[in-house]
């Protein structure tokens, strides 16, 4: 299985890094290679999914391309390697209040939910600092801890996303590549980078041109010196240009696309890295290896991958939380996306007097478990509802709802939202006994 999916991702993530950054990502990238790229590496991020039947455990990812054998063995002292803890790693691309969502752009109001749901399950946010110091077996963390970070260096990190990072006092990290900042157009500036480091944000290295497979492997047939002053290039001049500009070390690294090959372990080691992220989705623990530490890529239009890496299992000290579902959608719902409801026979409504020009008979809500349910239409208050008839017995509730405009015959895009059953709630009664 470990095979399997390194087979897979070595593959997809080969073709997506390639279309991702075709003359150089940002000013010089066209909305179709964004496009593709954001598809191709949604379908990596879920096909890994679907293989590994739980990414909410405890997990050490399998390197995507390196044989794990080839690994180098770090000679640091000996640290505790199983301390209960998980710490899962978020990542994101670039931000938007106006532009649709895709796997690559998330909607600020949606990262604004994602935080705030962040806050409401009580996890923690820590600093990268934090995060390497634990890994050093330097100190302790809180169970169930979250690290945010940020890669490439889009202006929408500085417009979208820093303020709401702020007003939350999240810290987080940015991984930039340095033929990208200060680029103009949607690049980051300098100015803009070193305002966010005095409010929370660290600096992390993304390579010095974000480069593809294809050019990658062109120098990997060049020999192995030739190959290696490459690697060197992009990885430790990216590190030196960085901590000279930001004033502070740089010893993490994201792997470009999550492309990895074992040329790249012993240069980050030489170049002075000591944390490097990839793709995979995954817990970290103490013990999960230093150079392949795995993210949840958080795609705009991929709303499992957040519940993924907010859930997490029960252990023998900490009670399970269930992740958040943050979705977006156009009309009120209720219950609404992602809602907890002690309810097991709630009523599902969807308000949808802003639809112009509806055709009340033509409106369909499914139900998860149920199908196509006999909901009922309001027409004064133009609101669709059904109570469930039987009690839920999942964990969540899959709803849509669509419907036609008068004198059309195609319907319109489906309205889907997820809610959550609170199942021990249910089973509680609701006034005590008395004497």
């Amino acid at each position: 299985m470990k095979h399997r999916i390194a087979f897979l991702l070595s593959s997809l993530l080969l073709w997506s890094s390639c279309l991702a950054h075709p003359g150089g990502l940002g000013a010089h990238s066209t909305p179709e290679s964004r496009k593709a790229h954001a598809e191709l590496l949604a379908e990596t991020i879920k096909l890994v999914a679907d293989i590994q039947t739980s990414n909410t455990s405890a997990t050490t990812p399998t390197n995507a391309v390196a044989d794990e054998k080839q690994t180098p063995q770090n000679d640091e002292p000996a640290v505790p390697k199983n301390d209960g803890v998980r710490v899962s790693v978020l990542g994101y691309h670039d931000f938007s209040t106006k532009k649709k969502a895709t796997a690559m752009i998330i909607p600020t109001e949606k990262f604004r939910k994602q935080m705030k749901a962040i806050k409401d399950l009580g996890l923690n946010v820590i600093t990268l600092a934090d995060f390497m110091a634990w890994k050093r077996g330097e100190k302790t963390l809180p169970d169930k801890s979250i690290l945010i970070t940020i890669d490439d260096g889009w202006k929408a990190v500085y417009t979208d996303a820093y303020p709401i990072l702020k007003e939350f006092g999240f810290p987080f990290t940015i991984f930039l590549y340095t033929n990208y900042v200060d680029g103009g157009g949607s690049a980051l500036t300098t100015d803009m980078i070193q305002e966010m480091e005095q409010h929370g944000c660290t600096i992390g290295s993304h390579s010095v041109s974000h480069p593809y497979p294809s050019k990658i492997k062109s120098y990997q047939k060049k020999g192995p010196e030739v190959f290696t002053k490459y690697l060197h290039t992009e990885m430790a001049d990216s590190k030196k240009i960085l901590e000279s500009k930001f004033k502070q070390p740089v010893t993490t690294y994201a792997y470009p696309g999550g492309y990895v090959t074992p040329e790249m372990l012993p240069v980050a080691t030489d170049c002075g890295y000591q944390f490097l992220f990839t793709v995979l989705p995954g817990k970290i623990v103490r013990a999960t290896d230093n150079m392949t530490l795995p993210r949840y890529i958080i795609l705009g239009t991929h709303d499992y991958i957040f519940r993924n890496a907010t859930s997490f299992k029960a252990t023998r000290t900490s009670r399970a939380t269930h992740g958040a579902m943050v979705q977006l959608l156009p009309h009120p719902v209720t219950p609404a996306p992602g809602s907890l409801t002690p309810s097991r026979t709630p009523t599902i409504s969807a308000d949808l007097s802003k639809v112009s020009n509806l055709d009340p008979e033509s409106i369909v809500m499914r139900v998860a478990g149920f199908g196509k349910v006999p909901a009922k239409f309001d027409s004064d208050k133009h609101q669709i509802s059904w109570k469930i008839n039987r009690p839920l017995h999942a964990r969540e509730c899959k709803v849509s709802v669509q419907w036609r405009l008068l004198n059309e015959k195609k319907y319109q895009k489906a309205m889907v939202w997820t809610f959550q059953i609170d199942r021990e709630a249910s089973y509680v009664p609701k006034k005590l006994p008395t004497d």
